[in-house]
């Protein structure tokens, strides 16, 4: 049997185990090793494949379930991804990625992994999409004094990006990423007629709850975009942006965040065109002219010609 008290503390499904243990029947000691042995690919199984693991029936693991106190097996997956995708260290991460299979066979099947898991992210995000509480955030974002972008660690790289795409089409964009002593100073004259953005994905950032938390009671309007609806950011907030970003490893996927990000950019460029035009038109203009990307200065050099 497994020594219960190796597994970590810090996760809460797990220490709720251990701590119903003792008292469970000889079969749901049998899920419990299980599940505190395999619970990266739990999370992924389904009750019947968990039954045929373990060699109990199906209706023992939804009890077992029930006995933790979800309504069923599917709320207490939930639970078990959640708990991956929020507090798994980046060592345990690689250790799932290599856990029971030989390195080398690991590193042969690892492009077909990633691709394959960046793959479901989207599909996932796709077919949970919420077109209504997409199109409010769209309303928010055009009708705000000032559009302000925050996020941390991983999530600047999106921060960044939508930061960058935002300030081509509005001109009331800001984006915070700076450190704790610099976050407030940046959010104190931010107020009702603005729209804060907040981005968190697993790991998610402390800092980013709390810079929600001091904007929420400012009364700011926001909008976050995140992986779940549990996501401890959206306690603040009915403008829930889901894009799945389940962990592949060391490396944080942001495939379906990104995607949901350009949707978001290019919405807000299509209900306010006629400007997007008239900003592209312009920047088209001095990109040629300061040769800003390649071939630029065979085309400068052919309108001199001609002139």
């Amino acid at each position: 049997m497994k020594d219960v008290s190796s597994v970590k503390e810090c996760r809460d499904i797990f220490s709720a185990i251990k701590k119903r243990y003792a008292k469970l029947s000889k079969s749901h000691k049998l899920i419990a090793d299980y599940m505190l042995s395999h619970y990266e690919r739990v999370s992924e199984m389904s009750a019947v494949t968990v039954a045929k693991s373990v060699g109990v029936s199906e209706a023992t693991v939804v009890r077992f379930s029930v006995t933790l106190g979800y309504e069923g097996y599917p709320e207490f997956r939930r639970a078990i991804k959640n708990e991956i995708n929020s507090k798994l260290t980046t060592i345990e991460r690689i250790d799932m990625t290599l856990r029971n299979e030989q390195k080398e066979k690991a590193l042969q099947e690892t492009v077909h992994n990633v691709l394959k898991s960046d793959l479901s992210n989207i599909n996932a995000t796709f077919e949970e999409f919420d077109y209504e509480i997409f199109k409010s955030c769209i309303d928010l974002i055009l009708d705000a004094r000032k559009v302000v972008i925050i996020g941390f660690r991983t999530t600047t790289l999106l921060t960044e990006h939508l930061g960058y795409y935002l300030n081509l089409i509005l001109d009331n964009v800001r984006v915070v990423n700076y450190g704790v002593s610099d976050i407030y100073e940046h959010l104190i004259r931010v107020n009702e007629e603005d729209v804060v953005i907040a981005i968190s994905f697993p790991r998610y950032a402390q800092k980013t709850y709390e810079a929600v938390e001091f904007l929420k009671n400012k009364g700011v309007k926001i909008i976050t975009i995140s992986d779940n609806e549990n996501a401890p950011i959206n306690v603040f907030t009915e403008h829930r942006l889901i894009a799945k970003s389940n962990v592949y490893s060391f490396v944080d996927s942001l495939v379906a965040p990104l995607s949901l990000i350009n949707a978001l950019v290019i919405s807000v460029g299509l209900r306010n065109i006629g400007k997007t035009k008239e900003t592209f038109n312009e920047l088209e203009e001095i990109w040629r002219e300061h040769y800003i990307y390649t071939g630029d200065e065979l085309e400068n050099s052919s309108r001199k010609d001609k002139e």
